[in-house]
């Protein structure tokens, strides 16, 4: 009771602080290689968005196509033990990377309702040919707006713990693979309702050996988005066989210019309802000095019982299951731009487990030296106690050795895109 009384007050404070303006929460470094892309016609509008957005979309009649690529060049070097271990015996080993991305997407406006999205990626070295999102938009009535099909979709405001977003949240076991989904946003003036269905069965790799999807692969949920003038609130609730049932609510608003936010959740075993664990964080996002300097920090407690999250694949990571982190959790993220020429960029990721003793410390900085091209520089590593979660769970794992907590990563990326439309 005294956990879920936490979720309650943490809830409840946010809730009366009053708003002065809206600010986005789209500042995201949880890949220290992947800063938010641009909003696109091809992509789901931002979260808590009004489905309006996509009926202004999908009164653009006509046909787009879009190519893109990305040329990526990078470097690894790391030690087993960090340099300043006094363990003399820790090994050095070197990482080289290469890979060539494309994609080829076509927007199709039928008429006036419906609306196609087809992505098609391409990957050099391992050769591979797959379907991105390929979905449909279709509009009854300007009253229901549904889209079906396989994209990407997220709930929740934090960037750091991201443990309101239900959509990824798996067992440990669980099967994982690309999310198709079925939604249907229904605006009510100031907010809106929103019910779903989604799989995470990897669909396109069926074969006559695979088992079909069963029951269990399938999730169902729905949520309201109530967008007062001194807040916005998003309640909802998920549910997947063999998961708890998971029921949130996250508030959004703005004081002093800084956006403040606050989520909470209870997990109800739906085989045994007196065992209910919950969640809550704290945080915000500022930016200084006319917007050069951003700073976002977030407290984290976790009181959920067998807590997972499906993280899908980077530049330098597979797609992969983790667990939260259990009892108290802080995040700090800085990022300053210097200006000028290349306009470099520094910025700082740090996640601190003090149960655990346990610090991952992101420092990096990204310029741009051409139009057309990004040079990261990070180091990232992993201090505090080796049976800490970040020391065992570093972004760089070497199989053979184990975690490798201290790392010097140098990546370089060229990319672009042509568009079309008739």
């Amino acid at each position: 009771m005294k956990r879920l009384l936490f979720v309650c007050i943490g809830i409840l404070f946010f809730a009366i602080l009053p708003a002065q303006e809206k600010n986005t929460l789209d500042w995201d470094i949880d890949d220290i290689f992947n800063e938010p892309a641009q909003e696109s016609p091809n992509e789901e509008p931002e979260n808590n968005k009004s489905a309006v957005t996509v009926n202004k979309l999908l009164r653009q009649k006509g046909i787009s196509f879009n190519a893109s690529y990305e040329f990526l060049i990078g470097i690894a070097p790391g030690w087993r033990e960090p340099p300043w271990s006094s363990v003399d015996d820790y090994g050095f080993y070197l990482n080289r990377y290469i890979k060539l991305n494309g994609s080829l997407s076509i927007d199709a406006q039928i008429d006036d309702f419906f609306r196609v999205i087809s992505i098609l990626s391409f990957e050099i070295p391992d050769f591979r040919i797959r379907l991105g999102d390929f979905f449909f938009d279709y509009n009854i009535n300007d009253i229901i707006f549904l889209r079906g099909g396989k994209y990407s979709y997220s709930w929740g405001l934090a960037s750091n713990f991201t443990f309101t977003n239900l959509l990824a949240r798996v067992p440990n076991d669980s099967v994982t693979g690309d999310s198709f989904i079925l939604k249907a946003d229904i605006p009510t003036g100031i907010g809106g309702f929103q019910i779903l269905a989604l799989t995470r069965y990897d669909l396109m790799n069926l074969t006559g050996d695979s088992d079909p999807p069963r029951f269990e692969d399938f999730g169902f949920g729905g949520k309201y988005n109530l967008a007062l003038q001194w807040a916005d609130f998003n309640m909802g609730l998920y549910y997947q066989e063999n998961m708890p049932l998971r029921i949130f609510l996250s508030i959004k608003t703005t004081l002093w210019k800084t956006e403040f936010y606050t989520e909470g959740l209870i997990a109800i075993n739906v085989n045994d309802p007196a065992d209910v664990s919950g969640a809550v964080s704290l945080g915000f996002v500022k930016e200084l000095f006319n917007n050069k300097l951003i700073v976002n920090g977030e407290i984290f407690y976790n009181a959920e019982n067998d807590s997972y999250q499906y993280n899908p694949e980077t530049y330098i990571t597979e797609a992969i299951a983790t667990p939260f982190v259990k009892d108290l959790n802080l995040a700090l993220n800085l990022s300053y731009k210097l200006g000028g020429k290349i306009n470099p960029v520094l910025f700082t990721q740090m996640r601190y487990a003090p149960f655990e003793n346990s610090v991952q410390l992101i420092p990096g900085i990204k310029i741009n030296p051409l139009s057309n091209v990004e040079v990261y520089l990070a180091v990232p590593m992993s201090l505090g106690s080796k049976e800490g979660y970040y020391y065992k769970n570093t972004y760089i794992t070497d199989s053979e050795s184990g975690p490798i907590p201290f790392s010097v990563i140098l990546l370089i990326k060229l990319s672009g895109n042509l568009q079309f439309k008739n």
